[in-house]
């Protein structure tokens, strides 16, 4: 984010519920609202600070970027909390976004497993980095090839931060509309960050039940076709 950025997050609805038991509750996270409050009053909204008004015991044990949307589990009990945790740091929790991004990608499918470190100049940007970085393991795959874009299936393996934006930055495909990493003209090629967690499987952290959770979004419809012309947006050039 830069100087200028000002933070107004999306109101309706208030939150959109997928899922609830008295262990979790699951979310369609907006683009443009954080996950958990920044620092100080201007960024207190937040959908955790959201699921916190209403339950006291909520706990959050992952996060999305302000910019991306999608599948959010909050924990309603410490318990759940606990066990949510370790799915998640055990690499148990199974992720899928849809991304688009620009260009024409040579190959329909693949692994990108670019270490990654934050970069000390821009923080809070992160960097490819062989001597410091830390492990990180993407896959994809092609949905829809268009003439100077694609859309993703997107699968991280691993869960760094920024890891999808840079993992296909660093590939030569970057996301549409990524303030972050994209360059000026792909940036402005669409509204907003195009890139949603569309789904979420784990298993309940109390019964053990394996569990998938899934999120529509606004730039897929529900046959997987990009929802709007995304060709439209982008510039007449050639990457």
């Amino acid at each position: 984010m830069t100087n200028t950025f000002t933070y107004q997050p999306p109101t309706e609805p208030w939150l959109d519920i997928l899922y609830q038991d008295k262990d979790i509750i699951v979310l369609n996270k907006p683009s443009g609202l954080l996950t958990n409050p920044g620092r100080g009053p201007a960024l207190a909204d937040s959908l955790f600070s959201r699921v916190k008004a209403e339950f006291a015991l909520a706990q959050l044990v992952h996060r999305l970027d302000l910019s991306t949307s999608g599948v959010v589990v909050i924990a309603l009990r410490r318990k759940a909390e606990r066990e949510l945790k370790r799915q998640f740091a055990e690499r148990l929790v199974k992720k899928r976004y849809l991304a688009v991004v620009a260009g024409r990608l040579h190959t329909s499918s693949g692994s990108i497993d670019y270490p990654l470190a934050v970069d000390p100049e821009q923080p809070p940007r992160q960097k490819v980095c062989y001597q410091h970085g830390k492990a990180a393991l993407t896959q994809y795959r092609v949905l829809q090839q268009l003439a100077s874009s694609a859309l993703v299936e997107l699968s991280p393996v691993t869960g760094r931060s920024h890891q999808l934006r840079l993992h296909m930055l660093t590939l030569g495909h970057a996301i549409l509309g990524d303030a972050f990493y994209a360059p000026p003209q792909i940036l402005a090629a669409a509204p907003r960050l195009l890139l949603h967690a569309a789904s979420l499987q784990l298993q309940h952290p109390y019964s053990t039940e394996p569990l998938e959770f899934s999120a529509d979004t606004d730039f897929v419809s529900s046959s997987g076709q990009l929802k709007w012309p995304i060709e439209n947006y982008l510039l007449p050039h050639r990457w």
